[in-house]
């Protein structure tokens, strides 16, 4: 089981750094194949051996290794985080066939956290390919579930978009596809996905509120995105086990 999670941090650090190509990318329209990563500073691609995830920033003490300009943080960050999402996602589903499914939600969790802090967006061009993803898996590796988790994708979208409705403004229509894509993931996991991005906004409102007045925090744009995002990341590790111990309390 080690080396299972070694390689699992290993790859999710690969896959980080790719991630940060496409939250800078994507939302700039360009290419995510070609040109090659550059500093944005001096435009000098990056050598191979510059660019191993984490160690390489490290390394460079966050500079670029040609004209010294900073290179944020955020980048090792990314890298690290999404190993950490690997590793715990393979060691909470055990390596079996729901991590697959676990690691593709993550796959596409990051990147749309971050591109919604960002630009207040969560592009279709993800969410669109991650529920074909999510269907796609199911089908191959548990085609009788299948049916269950298109339910769960509705409902949760369903849901979203009654708030939508109600409170125009407070939620997206990128946060309703977004909650739909994590009911083909999770299946009735999504409810207590859904319940953690909740606690975990209105939390976040409230010490916003509480930094800045209220006045101030209702004129604030949080985006919801990044809630729903460790909802699903909560949902992955913990969503099934919280739904066998409520239904457990009625048996």
């Amino acid at each position: 089981m080690t080396s299972l999670l070694v390689g699992a941090g290993i790859l999710g650090a690969v896959i980080g750094s790719f991630l940060n190509v496409v939250v800078w990318r994507l939302p700039r329209g360009e290419s995510l194949v070609k040109p090659r990563s550059r500093c944005p500073q001096c435009d000098t691609p990056i050598r191979p051996h510059h660019n191993v995830p984490v160690l390489s920033w490290l390394a460079l003490r966050g500079r670029c290794a040609d004209c010294a300009a900073p290179i944020s943080a955020r980048y090792p960050l990314v890298e690290a985080l999404t190993a950490g999402l690997y590793v715990a996602v393979v060691a909470a589903t055990g390596a079996d066939r729901d991590a697959i499914i676990g690691l593709l939600l993550v796959s596409a969790l990051v990147p749309l956290a971050l591109i919604d802090l960002d630009t207040r967006r969560l592009p279709n061009v993800i969410t669109g390919p991650a529920a074909i993803a999510a269907v796609v898996a199911l089908a191959l590796l548990r085609p009788g579930e299948l049916p269950g988790h298109l339910l769960a994708g509705a409902l949760a979208a369903g849901a979203l978009l009654v708030v939508a409705l109600i409170k125009p403004g407070g939620m997206g229509m990128g946060d309703v596809k977004l909650a739909g894509v994590l009911g083909l993931f999770l299946g009735s996991a999504v409810a207590p996905a859904l319940f953690m991005a909740l606690i975990a906004g209105s939390l976040a409102g409230a010490v916003i509120a509480a930094r800045a007045g209220v006045a101030q925090a209702r004129r604030m744009a949080i985006p919801f995105g990044p809630f729903l995002a460790l909802g699903g990341v909560g949902g992955i590790l913990v969503g099934g086990q919280l739904v066998g111990w409520y239904v457990g309390t009625f048996v």
